[in-house]
């Protein structure tokens, strides 16, 4: 469900745009993690004698990897992260949903022989875990927080997810799909159109960093056929601001 919006709603038209390739993120677009993540920190918070309030802000929008650097920089290596990561699916993982439409349009995708990818700060052992746990769609490609040396909004990770399917030439029309404004920003630096869902942060906070469209949800998105230009994405009940 959609955080609780300020002056708009959600009822703008259907408009149908066409794009060459998708690039999502992972939690927060595709799976909602929020309580497991929130217990996986107050653990590691209690581990390094920070407390859970602390850990928890600092660690939002951030890599692992890069929350470790802040407290202990012994323990920020890929090995220990990669470790701590892959825990999380079978200790908090019960607590884990799907975002609501996420499985059918990657199904669909899948189906059309789209080119798409998952693009995340998540470590890859966590990726996997996440999708192993609730049986969705597995992407051709992937870019996770070890492929590049800074996370979101940095836009290196879009900029690696265009090349991975085979789009990275300037031009090409590809949709990236985000909850956070740090991944919204690194969409739009790495020249794509981005798609803001409003499950974690207010619209505002999604336009502003940039996104093109708000929708509530992957329920407001579907895939059409595909055309001269890529496959046609049709978005429904978008945001609409009043004056």
């Amino acid at each position: 469900m959609a955080l609780s919006q300020g002056n708009g709603s959600f009822t703008g038209r259907p408009e149908t745009h066409a794009f060459a390739g998708f690039l999502f993120d992972l939690d927060g677009t595709i799976i909602n993690t929020t309580d497991a993540i929130t217990q996986h920190w107050q653990k590691i918070g209690a581990e390094l004698g920070v407390s859970p309030s602390e850990i928890l802000h600092r660690s939002r929008g951030r890599r692992s990897i890069d929350t470790l650097r802040l407290y202990d920089a012994s323990k920020a290596n890929w090995e220990y992260v990669q470790q701590i990561e892959s825990l999380i699916p079978p200790l908090y993982g019960s607590t884990a949903r799907e975002i609501p439409g996420a499985r059918p349009l990657l199904e669909s995708l899948r189906e059309a022989n789209a080119p798409w990818a998952l693009v995340t700060s998540c470590t890859r052992a966590l990726v996997t875990g996440w999708l192993d746990l609730l049986d969705l769609p597995a992407p051709p490609v992937s870019v996770a927080a070890e492929d590049v040396a800074a996370g979101k909004p940095d836009p290196a990770c879009y900029r690696l997810g265009r090349e991975r399917i085979g789009l990275g030439a300037e031009g090409a029309r590809v949709l990236v799909v985000e909850d956070a404004p740090a991944g919204v920003r690194a969409g739009k630096g790495a020249g794509c159109a981005v798609l803001g869902l409003a499950t974690t942060h207010g619209v505002e906070a999604l336009r502003d960093a940039g996104a093109d469209w708000v929708v509530e949800d992957l329920s407001c998105v579907k895939v059409g056929g595909k055309g001269e230009d890529g496959w046609g994405i049709l978005m429904e009940k978008m945001w609409v601001g009043k004056d």
